[in-house]
Parts: structure tokens; sequence; C-alpha cells
């Protein structure tokens, strides 16, 4: 037998309190029915008394808290097992870590919204598989497939400027390692979801794209930034921002959002471009494209369900409150009250 909530089998501490209380009480009625008055008249007034009777009503009282107490853990015994078949779409997210994604044309910054909304993605996926990639002027997978979201939330925390060595941004290449990241032999969508500012300092996007779309592959893009653009901050190592980002003649590079490159790689797969805003309805939109996608098997597991069997305490605990309640205080008696407490009086006398 095993309990659905064990933890309130820590209850089953009240029934030796509630013993331990009764026994202080009968000793506590005890005295205090001593301190009345003559021993021989209280003792033939309390010939009536169904002693016994009381100590059979406690008992049940005790065994129905007992038995209640153990109704709230949920005692189950007998299973069934079945085999449950996961189906959801497979969603690698391609995030752009290059260091134009610390601009603060949007709060607190692009990197920083987009990992937001990966974490909020996450939150609204239903079955379907997410993995991580990672670039700016390489690119690797950071965690593959997986519907473990809470390892993978802890994966996306390590995504930073850095944490690819290559400078740069290479559009083209993270969405190659991306399509590696698929399970070919599943029948799901594959879906990659481009956060990034749009901007691509090589010629290999086209390619990629072409190739994601022969793939059968759907991309979404979204993008992180304003038309007007913002200047891109230097840190030091310790994090300390050290200064803005100059080019080669000594000038301040100011990175904007490249919507219509996004807006292309989006339509040359048959998927849908989406700016960030600041109410987040770009998420709203792609989880509803989501949700319409082919949904294929994820993974099959095996499912056991135990029996709930609290019922038969319940009932038992019930059944016993009723039974106590059935016995008498007072032993069955043909003689009138007023005619033992007048004898009991003359026998005194």
């Amino acid at each position: 037998m095993t309990f659905g909530s064990p933890v309130y089998l820590y209850g089953l501490i009240l029934v030796p309190a509630a013993l331990l209380l009764l026994i202080w009480a009968d000793w506590r009625r005890r005295l205090a029915i001593a301190r009345m008055g003559e021993p021989q008249l209280i003792a033939r007034l309390s010939q009536d008394v169904n002693t016994r009777g009381r100590k059979l009503k406690a008992g049940l009282w005790l065994s129905a808290l007992a038995l209640l107490v153990i109704t709230l853990a949920r005692p189950q015994w007998g299973e069934t097992r079945q085999t449950v078949t996961q189906k959801g779409v497979q969603v690698m997210v391609v995030l752009d870590t290059s260091k134009s994604m610390l601009v603060e044309d949007i709060k607190p910054d692009r990197l920083t919204r987009a990992k937001m909304e990966i974490n909020e993605l996450m939150n609204r996926l239903n079955g379907d598989e997410v993995g991580l990639t990672v670039f700016s002027g390489a690119s690797f997978t950071l965690f593959p497939l997986t519907s473990d979201y809470n390892t993978a939330r802890s994966f996306l925390d390590i995504a930073r400027p850095g944490i690819v060595s290559r400078p740069g941004t290479a559009i083209g290449e993270a969405i190659r390692t991306a399509l590696r990241g698929f399970d070919e032999a599943r029948t799901s969508q594959k879906v990659i979801v481009l956060m990034t500012d749009g901007e691509d300092n090589q010629e290999a996007v086209d390619a990629a794209t072409q190739e994601a779309a022969k793939a059968g592959a759907i991309i979404y893009t979204i993008g992180f930034g304003s038309s007007a653009g913002d200047v891109i901050p230097e840190y030091d190592e310790q994090g300390q921002l050290i200064g803005v980002k100059k080019d080669r003649n000594g000038q301040t590079v100011v990175s904007t959002l490249n919507e219509t490159a996004l807006r292309d790689i989006a339509a040359a797969t048959g998927g849908q471009y989406y700016p960030a805003m600041a109410n987040g309805s770009e998420l709203d939109a792609l989880t509803a494209e989501l949700n319409r996608l082919q949904k294929g098997d994820i993974q099959q597991h095996e499912s056991v369900k135990r029996h709930e069997q609290f019922v038969w305490f319940l009932a038992l605990a019930l059944l016993l409150l009723v039974v106590s309640e059935l016995i008498p205080d007072r032993k069955p008696s043909r003689r009138t009250l007023p005619g033992r407490l007048f004898r009991s009086i003359r026998g005194v006398q």
C-alpha cells in the first residue's frame, strides 16, 4: 500500500495525544466526584453509569480519528499501467548573442528581453519539444530538443555575449545548426524561432533559408530593437561599462533593427515576422501559430495510475462514529430515578 499524500500521516500523532487527553479528563472527573461527598452515596448514584460503554465509545472515537487521518493521506493499492504518447512540434529557438544584442533601445536590453521571451514561450508550450541554438560569428546548440523545460531554463541563464568566441553575426550558419538539431524520424512539424536584431555580416542567409524550406522547417522571426537603433555598450571582464563600440575610423557604431531581412527569412519558409512589442503580443501570435501546426509523436512513456482506496477508510470511520453514538451512557434499568435516589438517601441515614 502506498499513499498519495503521505505527509498527512504525521497527523496520527493526534491519536495518542487524544488518548492522553481522555485519560487526564477522566482523572479530573473522578477527582471532582470524590470531592462531592460520601463515597458510598456517590457509588450508589453512579451504579447505572455505563463505564464500560464509555470506554468503548472513547476507543471507537480514537479509532475513527486514526482512520480519518489515514483517509487524508489517500491510501492506494492496485494500479493500471498504460502507454502515453506525447504529441507536439519540434521547436528550435535560435538566439543571437552578439554584442549588438546588448543595445538598450528596448528595455532592459535586447538580449535580456529575448531570454525573457524564451522563458515565457516555454511556459506556453504544451508538450512541444524545445531546443536552443546560440550564435554570433559561429553557432552551436546550447541544449538539444527536450520537453524538460526546467532543465532548459537552467541552460538559458548562461546565454550571453562571449559564450561564442567568434565575433560577428552569422544568421545563416545558425539556421543550419538548428536544422541539424531536428529528429528527422518524427512526423511532427519542424519550427525555427529566430530571435535577433537582424544584423548579419555574412552572405549565407538566403542559402540556409532555402535549405530550411527544403527540409520542411518553418522559420518564425522575432526582431529585437528599433529602426532608430542605439549605440552598442562595451563592458570589461568584470561587467563594468567602459564605453561604446566604435568602428575602425573611430566613429560610434549604431545598431538598428533590420526588419526587412527578418521578413524575408520568414516569408521564404512560410513563416511570419513579429517585432518584439512592449506588451509581448508577439508571443500570443507565435503560440497561436504553433498550436495550429501538425503535431507528431514526440515520445512515449508508461504511465502508472494507482487506485485510490481512501473511501474504505472514510466509510469505516463514519461507521465507528455512528456505532459510538448508539452506545448509551447509562445502563438500562426498570427502576425509576426517584426511587433509586430515595432508597439511596435512606440507606445513608
